[in-house]
C-alpha cells in the first residue's frame, strides 16, 4: 500500500490536528463550521480520504474519533502489493496484516492489486502475503462480498509450478467456503493454465449452487484470466461452467474465450425467479497476441440478444490488423454498445482502417454509444473517415481518438455536434504531431476554437496537440 495502517499514537502524527485546522482555514471553513455537520454527512466526506488523511482526521477531536470508527467507512479496501521491503516503512506484509487486524473485520470488498513478480522470492513473498491476509480474513469472520486479484500473472517463470500449485489450492479452498457469499469477482490478468483456471471457476459456481437463492455472483471478471497461448473456446467444460452460475449480469471475458456454445450458455433457461435475471453487460477483450480465430455464428449473437432484453456488448480490440478478421469479429447481430481499439502500424503494413470505418462501425449505427480509437495513421488520412462515422452513428454519446488529424478536423467535429447531435457530449481529442516544435500547432488549434466561448454546459469537450513519440 502506498499508506500503511500504524497506530494513531505515533510520534510522525503529533501535528497532524494542526495542519488539519490548516487545511480547513485554507478551505474557508472554520473549526467550528466543521463541529455542527451531522455525522452522516461527515461519514460521508471522510469516505473520500486516503488512509493518511484520514489518521489526520481521527486526531482532531474525540466526535471525528469516534466517527473514524465507524464500520460504513471500512466497507472497501485495495491492498497494493509491490512485496519490496524499505528501510523507510515497514513492507507490505505487515502492513496488509495489520490493516486486516484493525480493520477486517469490517471488510466487505477487497481489491488485491500487485506489481507482477520477477523473482522466485518476491513471488514466494506475495504469496505468503496473500495467505496470511485471506486466513486473517477468515479469523476474523469478515463477510467478503466482492474480491479481486489484479495481475498476478500466473505464467510468468518466477512463479514456479510448486508455488503457483500452492496459490491455487489456497485460492479453491477459499472459494469452496466463502464463494457462496459473494456477488462479485475479478481475477484479471491471472493467466493461468486450463486445467487449473477450470478447476477455480468450477469450485466458484459450486459454491453458488449451494445457497438458497440469496447471494449469487452478478459480476465475474475474467479478462486475461487464462495464459496467452491458451484456446479456451476449444474447451467443452467452459461453456458448462459458466452455464451453472445462475445470476451473472455482468461479464467480462477474454475473446478467446467465445464460443457458439458459450453464447448458448449464457442464455437463461430456468423459469420463474431466472425470468427477470439475464446478462446485462458483456465485456469482450480481443488481442492480437490472444486466440482469435474462431468462428462465431451471427445467430448464436441474435439468440442470445433475445433472450436478454436490453444486453450491452463492450469489444476493446489491441493490435489486431487483420480486416477479414476483424469483420469476423464485429458481426452486425452484435448489440454493440462501446467499441475501442488500439492500432500501431508502419507505413510499409498493408493495412488500413477505411474498412472499419465505412463497413464495420456503421453496421452498429443504431446501438453504438462509446467510441474510443488509437490510431498510428501516419501515412494515411482518415479525417473524413472519421467525420462520416461520427455523423451515421445516431446514438453516439462519447468520442475519444488518438490519432493524425488536421486541426480543423477537431473545429469540424465541434460543429457536428453543435448542429445535429445532442446525445454527443463528450468528445476527447488528441491531434498526434510527428513536428519537433509543435507549439505552431497548438496556437492554431487553440485560434480555432477560440471562437466557441459558450459551449453547451452538458458538453465535456477537450482538444491538444500531442507529440507522438
Amino acid at each position: 500500500m502506498n499508506e500503511e495502517l500504524i497506530p494513531l499514537q505515533n510520534s510522525e502524527d503529533e501535528d497532524n490536528g494542526e495542519k488539519m485546522e490548516e487545511v480547513l482555514s485554507d478551505a474557508g471553513c472554520s473549526s467550528e463550521s466543521w463541529a455542527i455537520l451531522p455525522v452522516l454527512c461527515l461519514t460521508h466526506v471522510f469516505k473520500f480520504l486516503d488512509e493518511g488523511d484520514r489518521r489526520s482526521a481521527d486526531l482532531v477531536c474525540q466526535r471525528w474519533h469516534n466517527i473514524m470508527h465507524s464500520p460504513s467507512l471500512w466497507r472497501s479496501h485495495t491492498f497494493h502489493l509491490n512485496v519490496r521491503p524499505s528501510k523507510y516503512r515497514h513492507s507490505e506484509f505487515h502492513s496488509s496484516v495489520a490493516y486486516v487486524q484493525s480493520r477486517g473485520v469490517y471488510l466487505e470488498r477487497l481489491a488485491v492489486l500487485v506489481n507482477p513478480p520477477s523473482t522466485y522470492s518476491i513471488a514466494w513473498r506475495l504469496l505468503k502475503t496473500i495467505k496470511t491476509v485471506f486466513d486473517e480474513l477468515t479469523r476474523v469472520r469478515a463477510s467478503l462480498k466482492s474480491i479481486s486479484f489484479t495481475n498476478l500473472e500466473l505464467d510468468r517463470p518466477c512463479w514456479t509450478s510448486r508455488l503457483r500449485n500452492s496459490f491455487v489450492i489456497f485460492l479453491v479452498s477459499f472459494l469452496r467456503t466463502q464463494g457462496s457469499k459473494l456477488d462479485s469477482v475479478c481475477l484479471n490478468g491471472m493467466k493461468i493454465g486450463m486445467i487449473q483456471g477450470l478447476e477455480m471457476l468450477t469450485t466458484l459456481a459450486q459454491s453458488q449452487n449451494l445457497t438458497n437463492h440469496r447471494y449469487y455472483i452478478s459480476t465475474l471478471d475474467l479478462k486475461g484470466f487464462f495464459s496467452g497461448e491458451v484456446p479456451v473456446y476449444r474447451n467443452s467444460n467452459m461453456p458448462r461452467t459458466l452455464g451453472f452460475m445462475k445470476g451473472l449480469t455482468h461479464l467480462s471475458l477474454s475473446y478467446s474465450c467465445l464460443s457458439d456454445e458459450l453464447l448458448k450458455a449464457l442464455q437463461p433457461r430456468d423459469q420463474g425467479w431466472r425470468d427477470f435475471i439475464h446478462l446485462k453487460t458483456l465485456s469482450l477483450w480481443c488481442s492480437l497476441n490472444l486466440p482469435h480465430g474462431q468462428v462465431i455464428c451471427g445467430h448464436s449473437w441474435e439468440s442470445l440478444a433475445s433472450c436478454c432484453p436490453g444486453l450491452k456488448v463492450k469489444i476493446e480490440v489491441d493490435q489486431i490488423l487483420n480486416t477479414d478478421r476483424l469483420a469476423r469479429i464485429l458481426l452486425p447481430e452484435i448489440p454493440l454498445v462501446d467499441f475501442s481499439m488500439t492500432t500501431f502500424y508502419s507505413p510499409n503494413e498493408e493495412w488500413s482502417p477505411r474498412p472499419l470505418f465505412y463497413v464495420m462501425l456503421p453496421q452498429f449505427r443504431l446501438t453504438l454509444k462509446f467510441l474510443t480509437l488509437h490510431l498510428s495513421n501516419c501515412s494515411e488520412l482518415l479525417d473524413d473517415e472519421l467525420l462520416k462515422l461520427v455523423r451515421r452513428c445516431d446514438r453516439l454519446e462519447q468520442l475519444r481518438v488518438w490519432a493524425f488529424l488536421e486541426i480543423r478536423t477537431v473545429q469540424r467535429l465541434l460543429r457536428i455536434r453543435l448542429a445535429q447531435r445532442s446525445l454527443l457530449n463528450t468528445i476527447r481529442v488528441s491531434v498526434y504531431s510527428v513536428e519537433e516544435d509543435h507549439e505552431e500547432q497548438k496556437e492554431q488549434l487553440e485560434k480555432l476554437l477560440s471562437t466557441y466561448r459558450d459551449l453547451p454546459p452538458e458538453l465535456d469537450f477537450f482538444a491538444t496537440v500531442y507529440p507522438y513519440v
